[in-house]
């Protein structure tokens, strides 16, 4: 049944649910829905953009925002009521879009977090349980999942108003319950199914790509690479470019940071798998999962992961390794002049000078190649260093 002929059929409106929410927040009583209102059109919002939540300064429109709405009913028609945190969760939403900020961390702050994450746990673990036979005896869920939903939600929200007033630290750790608490539920991972029919799987999602971010502006190096590995070593039924975002930003992190990172601590993998053993093998590793991404065609060609890859594995010393990557790129993703200079660099690195030299050879010898300053310069120090090629390297 749509929500809209279930609230006309029993005469609900919105206004007067939230005068008995805010008469909720104050006396901590559960709120019953049995009060007949007129309309919903007192729950008109500003259209706010930034990852969906943030204000626009300066807008005048509104528009009405029905998403949580629907969740908040979803809750009322499977249990009958709204209870204290949920009641809390909805009306800080809606401060947090009206651009209140310290207005709705203040709901917020009202939602006792640790007496509610043990219902959310039980909660998302029965979701997921396998098809049985239930008996008498097995209990209810404690909470639904739209009523899971509103206060991964809120969580999410706090963090977002905690790090529009500079408190990362905070925020981070908010925001880090909500992925503690589905990993802690769900240890495999979410199921393809999850959450399908409710807004978890959106929050969820903009939850991982928040933490590390989180982590970096309260300058908390170590905190940031091990969201990072949490946010990628766990199923979180992530889109192809939401996780190839995230893999690119781990590896530019542990490229650039500064900061050493122990090596990751598997729970479970094949036996003789590569375990990165500092920063440097891990970002080569995630930027080779990219690469190798592109050439199966699952995401679009970004040059910046090859110049990533190309610094990354000069340090390590690795510039055979780096000319194989290069040679296995397809036709046409670099110019020809690009493409021999780098396996010109990389097996001259490597000591192989007349591979190296045949290569420009072959470059300078086509005559379409203009402005090769930087590839005849190098040819004739090549050239320089071999007694059998000093006359043509003059």
């Amino acid at each position: 049944m749509r929500i809209r002929n279930w609230v006309n059929k029993r005469k609900f409106g919105i206004s007067g649910k939230l005068r008995k929410m805010m008469k909720c927040i104050f006396s901590r009583e559960q709120l019953r829905i049995d009060e007949e209102i007129p309309s919903s059109e007192s729950l008109a919002t500003r259209d706010y953009s930034a990852s969906g939540y943030s204000s626009r300064a300066g807008e005048t429109e509104t528009k009405v925002d029905t998403s949580n709405i629907e969740e908040a009913e979803s809750s009322l028609r499977e249990s009958g009521f709204l209870n204290y945190e949920e009641a809390r969760s909805l009306l800080g939403r809606l401060e947090y879009q009206k651009g209140n900020i310290e207005a709705a961390l203040r709901v917020f702050e009202g939602i006792d977090i640790a007496a509610v994450t043990p219902k959310m746990k039980i909660s998302i673990a029965r979701r997921c349980e396998l098809p049985r036979r239930h008996s008498q005896s097995d209990a209810a869920p404690p909470m639904s999942m739209p009523a899971v939903s509103l206060l991964f939600e809120a969580i999410f929200l706090k963090a977002k108003s905690l790090q529009a007033l500079g408190r990362f630290k905070e925020a981070a750790q908010s925001c880090k319950v909500i992925l503690d608490t589905v990993e802690s539920a769900l240890p495999e991972g979410l199921p393809e199914n999850f959450a399908a029919d409710c807004k978890l799987q959106e929050t969820l999602s903009k939850s991982v790509e928040l933490l590390p971010e989180l982590w970096k502006l309260a300058w908390d190096p170590q905190e940031a690479i091990l969201s990072y590995r949490q946010t990628l070593l766990y199923h979180w039924n992530l889109d192809v470019e939401t996780t190839t975002k995230i893999e690119k930003e781990f590896a530019i992190f542990l490229l650039y940071s500064g900061s050493d990172a122990a090596p990751p601590n598997l729970r479970s993998q094949m036996e003789g798998s590569f375990v990165p053993r500092n920063n440097i093998e891990e970002a080569v590793l995630l930027l080779l999962i990219l690469l190798r991404k592109f050439v199966l065609g699952r995401i679009g060609w970004d040059p910046s992961i090859l110049d990533h890859l190309c610094f990354a594995l000069s340090i390590a010393g690795e510039l055979k390794t780096l000319a194989h990557q290069v040679e296995e790129l397809p036709p046409g993703i670099l110019e020809r002049k690009e493409r021999y200079c780098i396996l010109t660099l990389c097996y001259h690195g490597e000591g192989e000078d007349m591979v190296a030299l045949d290569l420009l050879r072959n470059l300078l010898n086509n005559r379409e190649n203009h402005d090769c300053i930087f590839e005849l310069l190098l040819a004739s120090k090549i050239c320089g260093e071999n007694p059998d090629c000093l006359e043509e390297g003059i």
